[in-house]
């Protein structure tokens, strides 16, 4: 019997110690890939359509010449929306996202990441095609567009996890997830130079317009092409099935079910701190994002047409050091030169100390190049803090990832929503340095207590309750504890 099933251990061993490797210039041919592609640039879509409004609605507020027939000319602005309004406007998309996290998580449990990611991106897109309508009616019923689009894609990040648990071999998880969710920040790249140019060159509809068309064309795309698992993929070949599957069995990945060990996670340390780590992360990245390019335009007098690209810079570094970082984190985690807690902390660390530091250097060193150099480098860092939060869900409990994921982002949605209306209390006055210094200030000191509480409570280690074993046998010795109870009670 022994020899009968030597020739089978010895291929998943072999399947294991060599992974399935692909060419670059070939990553077509593995299936999980072409899974990353899609994800990675419906990333790019969502993101695309979260931060379109950021640009569009300078071009939307400030005046502009206009011409009468009889000759003459006279400033007027297309919506006369002041400060406040455009704080609620730029925070309107959180509101939605807020209440969705979980219930992406628990739907992409029971029917799998494919349809949620599918259909929440797909429909958030049509509802932006219709956005310039909705303006030109009332600014409310704008502003409800907005909350449904965040409604919508409040579904997305839970639902991706759940494709990183059942598509992505351990030690590939940190390279393949980052460039995934690099795509957050390359459509942040995309958008806000593309806007620019579509509100100057065109005018602001055409940026709804178009943003909302390309999500529309990849949800088509991706409801033919994704599977929620590789045994669902018909192209998939027998031996990258075998390294994916072999090698998913180290983590114990389970069947979906829909039995969470709610009360485990929410006593959990580490879950709390990494909630807490990512949402001091995102209140720095939706405070950039939503500010950035009217910062750019007022303090640094950038025209309109140089704001979506100045504002995209940092993005761009961004983007390279969240890939670089996953890359470098995949090789430590090989060699085993840290330990994985002390893996993620260090690039927690370091990503959040370089964020604070360099976005306090940012508004004292005013001037086109300094300040913009000192953002790219802040923004930048956050890309090695993200690398880290990222997968730490995974790391913790990769059965669970959608469902804490979900709950991290409940929380990390708080300051895309607190965020924007603060600054447009704070800063009456767009072009004065010192109002928005106290913006950066606040942004900074966010960073640092995001870094303490992630030094002092998180880790990276699989949590026992992950088990769905585990969570069984809690569930059977609960309800033997209640029987000996009642028995004891009836004898008494």
């Amino acid at each position: 019997m022994g020899t009968t099933n030597e020739p089978e251990t010895n291929q998943i061993d072999q399947a294991i110690s060599e992974p399935h490797k692909v060419p670059v210039w070939a990553f077509w041919r593995a299936r999980r890939y072409v899974l990353t592609l899609w994800i990675f640039l419906g990333c790019v879509n969502a993101y695309s359509l979260r931060v379109n409004l950021s640009v569009t609605i300078v071009a939307m507020t400030q005046p502009r010449n206009f011409t009468l027939s009889n000759g003459t000319v006279y400033l007027e602005r297309y919506f006369d929306w002041d400060t406040k309004i455009q704080g609620y406007l730029l925070s309107s998309f959180f509101y939605g996202y807020v209440f969705t996290q979980m219930i992406g998580g628990y739907l992409a449990v029971k029917f799998g990441g494919k349809p949620v990611f599918g259909v929440a991106i797909g429909v958030a897109s049509l509802i932006t095609v219709l956005s310039p309508f909705m303006a030109k009616i009332h600014v409310y019923l704008f502003l409800a567009g907005r909350v449904a689009v965040g409604i919508f894609e409040g579904m997305t990040t839970p639902s991706i996890q759940n494709l990183f648990t059942r598509w992505y071999p351990p030690l590939e998880k940190g390279k393949l997830v980052t460039i995934c969710l690099s795509g957050s920040y390359i459509g942040t790249v995309i958008s806000l130079p593309l806007s620019s140019f579509l509100a100057t060159t065109l005018d602001w509809e055409s940026v709804f317009y178009i943003s909302g068309a390309a999500g529309c064309i990849w949800t088509v795309f991706w409801l033919k092409i994704a599977r929620n698992n590789p045994s669902e993929d018909p192209h998939i070949s027998e031996k990258e099935l075998t390294y994916i599957t072999e090698s998913l069995k180290v983590t114990k990945i389970n069947k979906p079910s829909l039995r969470v060990p709610w009360r485990s996670i929410l006593s959990s340390k580490p879950v709390w701190a990494a909630s807490a780590g990512v949402t001091c992360e995102i209140w720095g990245y939706y405070t950039l994002l939503t500010q950035l390019p009217k910062f750019m335009k007022y303090c640094l007098q950038y025209e309109l047409d140089s704001v979506g690209i100045m504002s995209a810079l940092p993005y761009i570094a961004v983007a390279i050091l969240l890939q670089l970082s996953g890359q470098l984190a995949d090789y430590f985690n090989s060699k085993q030169y840290l330990t994985l807690t002390l893996l993620r902390k260090s690039f927690v660390a370091v990503g959040f100390m370089g964020q604070c530091l360099f976005l306090v250097l940012s508004v004292h060193w005013m001037s086109k190049f300094g300040t913009v150099f000192c953002l790219i480098v802040a923004v930048g860092f956050g890309g090695i803090a993200m690398s880290a939060f990222c997968v730490n869900v995974i790391d913790l409990a990769p059965n669970y990832a959608p469902v804490i994921t979900a709950m991290a982002n409940t929380f990390a949605t708080f300051p895309g929503i607190i965020s924007p209306i603060l600054t447009g209390y704070l800063v009456t006055d767009e072009r004065n340095v010192e109002q928005w210094r106290i913006v950066f200030y606040i942004t900074a000191g966010i960073y640092l207590l995001g870094s303490v509480i992630f030094l002092c409570c998180g880790s990276g280690e699989l949590q026992s309750w992950d088990s769905e074993q585990w969570v069984k046998t809690k569930k059977l010795t609960s309800e033997e504890g209640c029987k000996n109870n009642a028995f004891e009670s009836d004898e008494k």
